[in-house]
C-alpha cells in the first residue's frame, strides 16, 4: 500500500490577552509578538499589521535568497509593504497592496533584481498569494548606491 503524500500542513499560533488591551501571540516554537496595546497604554502592532509585516518578510527573504544564488547580494535591503484598508464598513478588509523594494549595493543588476521580486510574488511567497485573493498586489524597486538615502 502506498502512502499519499504529504500536500497541506497546518500551521498553529496562540493568542493569549494579557488583561489589559495586549494579545501576546506564539508560535510553536515560542517566538511571541504582542499585539494590540502594551500595559502602559502605549499601541502596539495591530493584526491587520501583522498582515502586512508577514508579506514584507516572505518577499524579503525569498528576494534575497534569490539574490544571493544570482550572486547579486545588497549590502541593504529593505521592503516597505502600505496596504489600502476600508474604513467605512465592518470587516475592515485589505483591498490592495503596494510593496517598495529597496535594495542598496554596487553592481546590482536590475534585470536579477525583477526576477528575483518576480519569482517571489508569482511563484514562493505563501503570504503574498494568499493576501492576492483579498486584492492586487504592485510592486516597485529602486536600486541605490551604499550609503545613499532615501528620498
Amino acid at each position: 500500500m502506498t502512502e499519499e503524500p504529504i500536500t497541506n500542513v497546518w500551521k498553529e499560533i496562540s493568542a493569549s490577552w494579557d488583561g489589559v488591551a495586549g494579545y501576546l501571540a506564539e508560535n510553536k516554537a515560542g517566538e511571541t509578538v504582542l499585539m494590540g496595546k502594551y500595559k502602559d497604554g502605549e499601541p502596539g502592532v495591530s493584526p491587520t499589521e501583522m498582515l502586512l509585516m508577514g508579506l514584507a518578510g516572505c518577499t524579503a527573504m525569498d528576494v534575497i535568497d534569490i539574490l544571493k544564488k544570482k550572486r547579486q547580494v545588497p549590502t541593504a535591503f529593505k521592503v516597505k509593504v502600505l496596504g489600502n484598508q476600508r474604513v467605512d464598513v465592518y470587516p475592515k478588509v485589505f483591498t490592495e497592496f503596494m510593496v517598495e523594494y529597496t535594495l542598496w549595493g554596487e553592481g546590482l543588476v536590475p534585470r536579477d533584481v525583477e526576477q528575483a521580486i518576480q519569482l517571489s510574488e508569482e511563484k514562493y511567497c505563501s503570504v503574498g498569494a494568499t493576501l492576492a485573493k483579498a486584492g492586487p498586489i504592485r510592486s516597485s524597486f529602486r536600486i541605490l548606491k551604499p550609503g545613499e538615502q532615501v528620498e
